[in-house]
This record gives structure tokens, C-alpha cells and sequence, in this order.
């Protein structure tokens, strides 16, 4: 084990002690003089998919009325792949109606997470994503979250099996206790430690939070170098053969702790599944429990599987999963990523149906003067005629429409500007995407989604005025460096220092290769446009044939 008990950060004792992340959660719930839960909770409830937060724009209001902090519960749901049915968003969007601020967000993990939920209206809302056949379980966590994956059907004619590991990982990986039923649902039960054994998580769980995702090339829309665990579908002549595995990617980092840094996963060895799903799954799971075993349990800022593997080194990593999966991984297979871009507009797949890809600004699913685009997904929803599909660049496929109802779609995605919304923004726009960050992360140090449709504005007004308004430039920002909205895996980056100022970021490319590099330090807004004038300026008049600004920024500026 890689940290003696005595050395375990407090949320490793919590976890311990917290009989199947129960805790004081019943306790905390019932308490009606404040908003807020338990300290000790507050750690527990991640893995049943909440965050407790407050609104720090009320901070010094409520401050000086002696009142406490406005605290309120985000609750992210456990969409494996993304994928809803109409029923099911229905039932999401009355949820967000009546229990949070109303507006559903996207998450850069394909799934969907409410904002301003009160303590009083936390069990209502997951009793009613219950009923919907939806759950919050391991959203959050030390914990394997959100599996993502490809989300579009138009990328393979095996999308829906790739779809179906991603749906069956997610299960496989779920905790054991049942205190997500107990604690919400009122399922109750006396905790029985034996009847909840877990031989994957135990009592510990994991160091920290746990990332997978499936990508079917040539499109990396899943980012699949940014998971702690990455499987690439290895597809010859139309057949899937296996998955090639990737560990060790996370995109989080501290400002001033050179220990911290983001790193992209590391491809190990190639599993097959033409014969059986067995060995896959048990790659996977070992995966985990090396993490496990390994992982920091001392610094959490150090604790997640890039630090393992390479504290362990990348062969002792891989010999230690062999060993304890039993068998040898298989040389890397070959494949190609192009882009990693979501596909807007309609398009037909192999099997003759519709898919409508919608623009959705920073994943905010709200009626805007643009477009009411939160009015007509309900709509679509209503005929029952569409499933949902969210994506990792955070964007909604209306997906699986026929062809004699695509005319029917199509009409209420017009009337509520939904297509034309989509159309006309700039290229840069809709390959630009943020985190919440304020008011409500409590990590944020700077703006994220609020801020990011004014400053494309601005992006595209000094693109233009360099001719290169059509150019598709992959734009990224997060309020922290902590990477929620991969800012770092971005053709340009920006990361929030302060109020008002961010790193300038230089250098992604359009595949999901590479990283970006620190090129200037804690700009303000006109600090980085007039960088950004000067810069794309120079792309103008030194550009290779066909070179993307992401690619001449790595040859030019950061070699």
C-alpha cells in the first residue's frame, strides 16, 4: 500500500467510518435551522451525486444581514453515453422546473446536472429522477463516474454496441452500499457491512474521483486522452476487435504547486472482445483496483491515477494490471484520430435514421432571445419522437428520428430558432466550450460560462478583422485550474487566476494529442485581445498550407 493509515487525509478517515457513505446524511437533512449539511457530509454526499454550494454573488449581502450563506445542492445525474429517452427528458425538465434555478446544464461529462436545489428539495428530486428510471449514484465522488463516449450514431455503424460497454462499465463499477437508497429514496434498512461487502471499493473507495471513456475513431469527441482510463474501439472491416487502453489522463493542476500538472493517458496494450467481453471487463476492474491500492492517500491534490502511474512507472504500472488480471495485454493496435468536433446540423446514419445536432452555448439548456431552445427540446420530447444524446463538447443529438418524422422535428426546431441559432454561430463559438465556475463552484477563482459568450464576441470581431472569421479554432476556459472544462487539451486555453484574469493557454491540436503550454501569465480582457490581435495576425501571414492555429502556435511560439 502506498500510505501508512497514520497518514490518511481526513476524507480517507471519513469514508472509513462512514458506514457505506451514510454518515450523519439522515441527520443533516432532518436539521431545519440551516440550509447547509454536517461537515463530514459534505464529503459523503459527492458519491451520491451532489455538490453543497452557495451563491457567492450573495455572499457579502447575506454577510451583512448576519444571515448565513445561501447554500444550495447541485445534483448531477449518472448518464452513461449520454443518452435519454423523451420520457425521461421530460421528466428532467419538470424536475429542474420545480426543485433548482430551472436551467439544465451539460456537463463536459455527457451527463446533466441541476443548480439551486435547497436541502428541503435534495430527496424530492431524486425520488422523482427515480421514477423516471434516472439516479445520481457515483455522479460524484472517489468513485468511477460519468462513463462517457462517442455520442453521435453517425461516427460508426457500431456506435450502439460501443454505447452499450459504456452503459455496462458504469454498472459494473457502481458501490456496492445502498445508502443512496436508504439515505434518499427511504428505503430503510439497518446498515449490514457484510450484506453490502464490496470487493472493489471496500470501505476505502478510491484516492479520488475515477474517469472513463470509450472514443470510436477518427472523431476523439470524447477526448479520450483526458480520462484517467480511455478505451479506443479498434474497428477493422467493419468489425470491432478490441479496445486499445489509455491510463492516466486528468487535465487538474494547483497554481504555485509544480507537483500538480495535467497530464494526458498513456496507451499500455490492447485488449480483444472478438471472442468474449470478459477480459475487457476484467482490465478494467483491475485498473481500478491498482489505483486503489496505490493511489496517495495523504495529499488528495496528488491522488489521482496520473500520480500513480507515473510514481509507479509506466511497466511496473502495466505488470502490476497483468498480473492481476491474469493475462498478457497485446501489443497496440493502430488506428487514427482527425478531430474531435461535434457534427451539427442533421445527418443520416447507416441504419436510415435522423440525427439533429443543436449548438448549446456552454451546455445551458435555457430559452435565450436567440433561441428557445429549453421550450423546444421539451416539445420534442413531448412527441416521443426523438431520444436525447448529450455530448462531452456539451451539445444535445436529437437522435433515432425516422424519416417520415424528421419533417415534424425539424418544424419545431424552426419555430423556436433552434436551427438557425445553430447555423450562424461563428465556427469558434460552437468549438468553444467553459465550466460553471461563479457563482455557485466554491472552486472558481475567475468567470467561466457567464463570461465566455461576451469575450467569443469579442474573438471573433479581431478574427475577422485578419480574414479569418471561418477559421475553427478549439477555444476553451475554466474558472480554476482545476480542468472541468479541459481548457488545457485546447487549441487556446484560458485559466482563471483571479477575478477578471486568466493564463493565456497556446498550443492544443485539433485531434487531442497534445497539450497546451503556458504562453502568458493572469491577463485581462484587453490584455488577451490585444495578444490574441497580434497573434492571429502573425498566423495570418505565416501559416503553413492548411495548418491550424493551434498547430503554427506549438511550431512557432512554444518550440
Amino acid at each position: 500500500m502506498s500510505t501508512e493509515k497514520k497518514n490518511l487525509s481526513p476524507i480517507e478517515k471519513i469514508k472509513e467510518v462512514s458506514q457505506g457513505l451514510r454518515g450523519t446524511l439522515k441527520e443533516s437533512l432532518k436539521d431545519e435551522i440551516t440550509g447547509a449539511i454536517r461537515e463530514d457530509d459534505t464529503a459523503l454526499v459527492k458519491f451520491h451525486g451532489m455538490y453543497m454550494q452557495d451563491d457567492r454573488d450573495r455572499r457579502e449581502e447575506r454577510a451583512a444581514k448576519k444571515l448565513e450563506r445561501l447554500y444550495t445542492f447541485m445534483i448531477r445525474l449518472r448518464i452513461p453515453g449520454g443518452f435519454l429517452k423523451p420520457e425521461q427528458y421530460i421528466a428532467t425538465h419538470n424536475i429542474a422546473g420545480e426543485n433548482s434555478t430551472g436551467v439544465i446544464k451539460i456537463t463536459t461529462r455527457q451527463t446533466l446536472q441541476l443548480h439551486g436545489i435547497v436541502k428541503a428539495k435534495t430527496k424530492p428530486t431524486i425520488k422523482a429522477f427515480n421514477q423516471a428510471g434516472l439516479d445520481s449514484i457515483a455522479a460524484c465522488g472517489d468513485v468511477n463516474r460519468n462513463v462517457v463516449a462517442s455520442a453521435n450514431p453517425l461516427e460508426s455503424p457500431l456506435h450502439e454496441r460501443i454505447y452499450q460497454y459504456a452503459d455496462r462499465i458504469s454498472e459494473y463499477l457502481l458501490p456496492k452500499t445502498r445508502s443512496y437508497y436508504d439515505v434518499w429514496l427511504d428505503d430503510e434498512k439497518i446498515y449490514n457491512k457484510a450484506e453490502e461487502e464490496d470487493p472493489l471499493y471496500q470501505d476505502r473507495y478510491l484516492p479520488r474521483k475515477f474517469k472513463i471513456g470509450l472514443v470510436i475513431p477518427p472523431n476523439n469527441d470524447s477526448d479520450v486522452f483526458a480520462q484517467d482510463l480511455g478505451l479506443i474501439a479498434i474497428i477493422e472491416n467493419g468489425e470491432l476487435k478490441g479496445f486499445n487502453l489509455a491510463v492516466g489522463g486528468g487535465l487538474s493542476f494547483t497554481h504555485g504547486n509544480p507537483e500538480t500538472y495535467p497530464r494526458l493517458a498513456t496507451e499500455i496494450g490492447f485488449v480483444s472482445t472478438e471472442e468474449s467481453d470478459e477480459k475487457l471487463f476484467k482490465a478494467v476492474y483491475e485498473v481500478l483496483t491498482v489505483q486503489r491500492d496505490f493511489g496517495n492517500r495523504a495529499d488528495r491534490k496528488l491522488a489521482r491515477l496520473k500520480y500513480t502511474v507515473d510514481n509507479m512507472g509506466l511497466d511496473v504500472f502495466r505488470a502490476e494490471v497483468e498480473k492481476r488480471t491474469g493475462f498478457a495485454l497485446e501489443p497496440i493496435r493502430a488506428y487514427a484520430l482527425e478531430t474531435r468536433v461535434d457534427h451539427y446540423g442533421w445527418g443520416q446514419s447507416y441504419n436510415g435514421l435522423w440525427h439533429y445536432t443543436a449548438f448549446v452555448e456552454n451546455g445551458r439548456i435555457t430559452d435565450l432571445p436567440s433561441a428557445s431552445l429549453k421550450s423546444a427540446l421539451l416539445e420534442v420530447a413531448q412527441t416521443g419522437k426523438a431520444n436525447f444524446r448529450f455530448t462531452c463538447n456539451q451539445n444535445v443529438i436529437l437522435s433515432d428520428i425516422t424519416a417520415e418524422n424528421k419533417a415534424e422535428i425539424e418544424q419545431i426546431l424552426v419555430k423556436h430558432s433552434v436551427i438557425p441559432h445553430t447555423e450562424i454561430a461563428s465556427p469558434v463559438r460552437k468549438n468553444s466550450m467553459a465550466c460553471v465556475a461563479l457563482p455557485t463552484c466554491p472552486l472558481a477563482l475567475a468567470e467561466a460560462q457567464r463570461y465566455m459568450p461576451e469575450l467569443i464576441t469579442k474573438i471573433d470581431s479581431v478574427l475577422a478583422n485578419h480574414g479569418l472569421q471561418d477559421e475553427e479554432i478549439i477555444i476553451r476556459m475554466t474558472g480554476c485550474p482545476n480542468g472541468c472544462g479541459r481548457s488545457v487539451l485546447s487549441e487556446i486555453g484560458f485559466v482563471g487566476t483571479a477575478p477578471g484574469h486568466y493564463n493565456l493557454n497556446l498550443g492544443g491540436d485539433e485531434q487531442g494529442y497534445r497539450l497546451n503550454k503556458l504562453y502568458k501569465e493572469n491577463l485581462n480582457e484587453a490584455a488577451i485581445l490585444q495578444e490574441l490581435d497580434v497573434l492571429f495576425g502573425a498566423f495570418k501571414q505565416n501559416r503553413l498550407p492548411g495548418e491550424r492555429f493551434g498547430d503554427f502556435a506549438y511550431r512557432t511560439l512554444l518550440n
